[in-house]
């Protein structure tokens, strides 16, 4: 009888649904956003696979509509983490010896999943806790995770090369898992995120203690319960919350820590590092370290660029999601001739956006994610108000009373280094630096300086010997660069994701590159016919 080879097929990226008016998929959804809106929930920690409550919840809000309860989440403090950290070690032998093929057939399942029976769960719980437009949910919470699953599964099987073939030896290689659990630390504005970080290292035979952000927890219940739906063992993946100090401390802490997941803040990512290293004494490894942080992403104009693209790339990279993403447009550097007939062109597309409710579909953006995001943007925008460097075109105001809404603002600089083209705001904020005409090389030596994130950046050019000219100068700059196209939206498989200098690691979300780092090979060598004498020919008289 012939063998069966279990071996998982190349996927192709999920189809991103339109939502049409009329279509069955936008009545489904509809129906998803009123149920979840009407129906409060508690949301657990998950812990060795048992469903753990307490006494100390916080209230899962919702940006747009503050007034709105999704529901509360419990908080745990330290000995939930060491419960977890227990929990992910008893289940470490099993899960660690599965074949690769049966940890990757429960991801799979959970890949579908994704795409079927939980995609309405995952957009509405995601539209409504992150304040995502149906577009901007469907891109991320449904097609992108479900890739990332699909993908990590497809690529899992392929990480390490077989040695060669020599005499009298056998030679293999084994993708074990790391020596200790992962941390996983996930941010508030990808639900693909917060579900990639934990599966990944899970994938390739790690368990791993997962600390969403408490912005999320209304996406983060529904990626655990798909999980755990698609039948991954209990302790695999530990869901805590509570104090982020006080729980990532204690896992950065203990002897087992192997490794850290990571997407947020640079200042933190830092911080987190710096403990790490303190502790290399205490642990019984070197731990793996991937971390994407912050950006200060770029668009630079040559003048030969396509007005009408240059213009959209502008809004849609800098505006959708409110500019809540790390890979969002903030910084342009534009050249004069180009800049009156944009400068209106923006104007007249920023003033055309609909901001509002997500729940209403025919809406661009909608709100930051709270009042402190809310209280530190409107900061920033009375800076550009008053600074003598900075005239806003565009925008520049807001309103909390019934949501954190930021307005979308363009704000121009005389100074290429003022502190709105080199800080992160993490907002609906761009700032345009305008350049002479001819002195493209003086603009992309302050494009590449102006920052010190590295992680998108594009370049708007129909003359090819200036594209290449970008790509060189601009080497270092950006992790993910884009020619003709706005720097956000990489694709799972198409645009691997991660950029260097303050922006991370560069360790490549949605390729092989990141799941390279979750595995510790071992290299077998078996000898068929040991030596049976000490001596070498050389040695003879």
């Amino acid at each position: 009888m012939p063998v069966s080879v279990a071996q998982v097929p190349r996927p192709a990226n999920e189809p991103v649904r339109t939502y049409a008016p009329g279509s069955r998929e936008r009545d489904e959804l509809r129906h998803a956003l009123a149920e979840m809106e009407g129906t409060p929930v508690e949301v657990p920690m998950v812990i060795g696979g048992k469903e753990v409550h307490t006494a100390n919840a916080s209230a899962i809000g919702c940006p747009h509509k503050r007034r709105l309860s999704l529901g509360t989440f419990s908080n745990g403090h330290k000995d939930h983490v060491l419960a977890a950290i227990s929990a992910a070690e008893a289940a470490r032998y099993e899960w660690s010896r599965m074949s690769q093929a049966a940890r990757s057939a429960i991801f799979l399942r959970a890949g579908e999943l994704a795409a079927s029976s939980f995609r309405n769960r995952l957009n509405a719980s995601t539209m409504l806790g992150q304040s995502k437009t149906v577009y901007q949910a469907e891109i991320d919470s449904a097609c992108e995770f479900a890739d990332f699953l699909r993908f990590n599964a497809f690529w899992s099987q392929h990480l390490l090369e077989a040695p060669g073939p020599a005499s009298n030896m056998w030679n293999t290689i084994e993708a074990r898992p790391l020596d200790g659990f992962v941390l996983a630390v996930t941010p508030f504005n990808f639900t693909a995120i917060a579900g990639n970080l934990p599966s990944a290292p899970a994938m390739l035979g790690n368990t791993v203690v997962w600390k969403p952000s408490p912005l999320a927890m209304r996406s983060a219940h529904e990626v655990m319960t798909l999980f755990r739906a698609a039948g991954l063992p209990d302790g695999v993946i530990n869901l805590v919350q509570g104090d982020a100090a006080e729980l990532v401390g204690t896992a950065l802490d203990h002897e087992s820590f192997g490794g850290l997941h990571f997407t947020g803040s640079t200042s933190v990512f830092r911080g987190l590092w710096q403990r790490v290293g303190n502790n290399l004494n205490n642990y019984r490894c070197y731990p793996r370290l991937v971390g994407e942080t912050g950006g200060k992403d770029f668009v630079f104009a040559h003048s030969s660029a396509d007005r009408e693209a240059l213009a959209v790339a502008l809004v849609r990279g800098a505006f959708e999601f409110q500019g809540q993403k790390c890979s969002a447009a903030s910084r342009a550097y534009v050249p004069r001739s180009l800049w009156l007939e944009l400068a209106e062109r923006l104007t007249a597309e920023v003033k055309s956006l609909r901001m509002g409710d997500v729940t209403d579909f025919r809406t661009f953006m909608g709100a930051v994610i709270d009042q402190r995001s809310f209280d530190k943007l409107s900061a920033v925008q009375e800076e550009a108000r008053t600074g003598s460097q900075y005239e806003v075109l565009v925008g520049g105001g807001g309103n909390s009373s019934e949501g954190f809404f930021v307005e979308p603002t363009v704000v121009v600089t005389t100074d290429p280094n003022a502190r709105l083209m080199r800080d992160e705001f993490f907002g609906p904020l761009l700032t345009v630096f305008v350049y002479e005409d001819g002195q493209e090389d003086e603009a992309l030596s302050l494009c590449d300086q102006g920052s010190p994130y590295a992680l998108t950046g594009a370049v708007f050019s129909n003359d090819r010997t200036f594209v290449n000219k970008a790509l060189d100068r601009l080497r270092d700059a950006a992790g993910n660069f884009y020619i003709n196209d706005k720097p956000t939206g990489a694709v799972v498989a198409q645009q691997p994701f991660g950029g260097g200098r303050a922006s991370g690691t560069n360790d490549k979300a949605g390729s092989p590159l990141n799941l390279q780092r979750w595995i510790s090979p071992r290299a077998i060598k078996e000898t068929y016919v040991p030596a049976a004498v000490v001596a070498y020919p050389s040695m003879a008289e």
